[in-house]
């Protein structure tokens, strides 16, 4: 019998496109338009987190689709070269799979151009794609507010929620036991805010943490106030909320209080991926069983070690990295 993983993300799957720097370090601060070399990468918000927590250690999975070309060939061997199970990759036959090509300026927040029309493969998943068995026994299912952008997608993922339930930290053989709604919040894909409000509410019955930046607790819970926003998440059913605040560190919140854990120093290169690795980072410290708190420093190191790199799952740290990172200075205090 093939093991269960430990992790099974569901989402946004495609190949990442950066200006080559490395090549030609004068393409820095240009538009797409004057850059002639790229770097090719694996990207998508599920996939990023499946490869940041299996270079930690974690049994990864991801629940998605290419299209039926070379780049979808390209996911899964990347995949299965990351550590990443790719038997859950399905494939959408009539469509292509996505293409992000992305600016390097602002390099914090740098701008993307998806390639996903008509629509992309991983907004077609259906039930018959879903591995029921997996959804319901897996220690930590990683669903994204992309993920129920569209139909059929949708209504697959809430069906999802649905059949695995809400789920304590704990299942009975004491194993770590948790539903993370990651609100990745991607204004392209949606009509409005209130459309996408509506949609993580009812995600959020079934959700046991929540991660978030100010702009996605704004979406989801109508306000961008870090504490604010936290208590609302707790409120609507969460048991530990991240609300991530840049250079103001990580609000972790649970029914016990709140902290907010600083940010570590580093010299952006390029944003893109940071949030990933910090999911990643996550998942591995909650089925660790470290506090909450731990987890937001290891996931707040992760974050910062990708930032200073260029691409994303080919950044994503390994445990020693993010120990020899967490050894140095941060910024600021906890209070």
């Amino acid at each position: 019998m093939t093991q269960l993983p430990e992790l099974l993300t569901v989402g946004r799957v495609g190949v990442d496109l950066y200006p080559d720097v490395e090549g030609h370090p004068e393409v820095l601060g240009r538009p797409l338009d004057q850059v002639t070399h790229f770097s090719r990468s694996l990207g998508g918000t599920a996939t990023n987190v499946a490869v940041g927590a299996a270079r930690l250690g974690t049994r990864s999975a991801v629940l998605t689709k290419v299209g039926p070309d070379p780049f979808g060939t390209y996911v899964r061997t990347a995949l299965a070269g990351f550590g990443v199970d790719p038997r859950f990759v399905g494939t959408s036959p009539d469509l292509l799979t996505p293409v992000v090509f992305c600016a390097l300026d602002p390099p914090e927040d740098p701008p993307l151009l998806f390639y996903r029309r008509p629509v992309a493969p991983d907004l077609t998943l259906t039930r018959d794609d879903v591995p029921w068995d997996a959804v319901r026994d897996v220690p930590v299912l990683w669903v994204t507010g992309t993920g129920v952008s569209a139909e059929p997608a949708r209504s697959t993922q809430l069906d999802m929620l649905e059949h695995r339930g809400r789920v304590d930290d704990r299942s009975a053989d004491g194993a770590a036991r948790w539903t993370v709604l990651d609100l990745d919040w991607r204004a392209m894909f949606w009509d409005s805010p209130e459309q996408a409000r509506e949609q993580y509410a009812r995600m959020l019955r079934y959700a046991s943490v929540a991660v978030g930046n100010r702009d996605e607790v704004e979406v989801a819970v109508g306000t961008r106030e870090p504490r604010e926003a936290a208590a609302r998440l707790l409120a609507a059913g969460v048991r530990l909320a991240l609300v991530k605040q840049g250079g103001e560190g990580v609000l972790v919140a649970t029914e016990d209080g709140m902290t907010t854990v600083p940010p570590r120093p580093v010299s952006v290169v390029c944003g893109l991926g940071a949030g990933d690795a910090f999911g990643g980072a996550l998942v591995h410290g909650l089925l660790a069983g470290w506090d909450p708190v731990r987890c937001a420093e290891y996931a707040n190191a992760a974050g910062a070690f990708v930032a200073a790199r260029l691409a994303c799952a080919d950044a994503m740290p390994t445990l020693d990295e993010l120990e020899a990172l967490l050894a140095g200075p941060t910024l600021g205090t906890t209070t």
